[in-house]
């Protein structure tokens, strides 16, 4: 499951990097391959929640040749503070049983007032894995985000040590 939340924090900063000029993020649809190759897709539809579905469905069902597959959405997180922005990151291992994780990485985004701003991301939920050690995935989830040198420049220039 690690190498899920890395492959996961790798492709949850390229989403940061990429809204971090102020778009909207199309729906990322990465996936890893037994001999460890990675793709990823953008999932373009004149819908962005079409190819939001699309991401889900795909990561839903798997492909044969996919070891893990991680899908990145822009959309509203609903905290105690509010609704905010957020990355939601879907990961799947698919081998050798289904384990899953669902991270929001909160965000301010650059048309506020105060310009763009990354928060500490959230463990939403974790299944398949007894007790999951959040703090171990967690680590993995950087070590991802590190792994990602101009995405990570940018989270870590951004990043507000606050919770959104």
């Amino acid at each position: 499951m690690y190498e899920t939340a890395k492959m996961a924090g790798f492709y949850g900063a390229h989403g940061v990097w990429s809204v971090s000029g102020g778009e909207t993020l199309v729906p990322m649809l990465a996936y890893g391959h037994p001999d460890g190759g990675q793709h990823m897709d953008r999932l373009v539809f004149d819908d962005i929640a079409d190819g939001a579905k699309a991401g889900q469905d795909a990561l839903e069902t798997g492909r044969p040749d996919w070891v893990r597959a991680v899908l990145i959405i822009d959309a509203y997180l609903h905290l105690d503070s509010g609704k905010t922005d957020a990355l939601i990151v879907d990961a799947v291992e698919y081998l050798p049983a289904r384990r899953s994780l669902k991270m929001a990485i909160p965000y301010r985004p650059q048309s506020s007032p105060q310009g763009f701003a990354v928060y500490r991301p959230k463990f939403l939920e974790v299944t398949g894995v007894g007790e999951p050690d959040h703090a171990a995935l967690a680590d993995s989830f950087f070590s991802g985000v590190d792994s990602h040198e101009k995405a990570a420049a940018v989270w870590n220039a951004h990043l507000l040590d606050e919770s959104a």
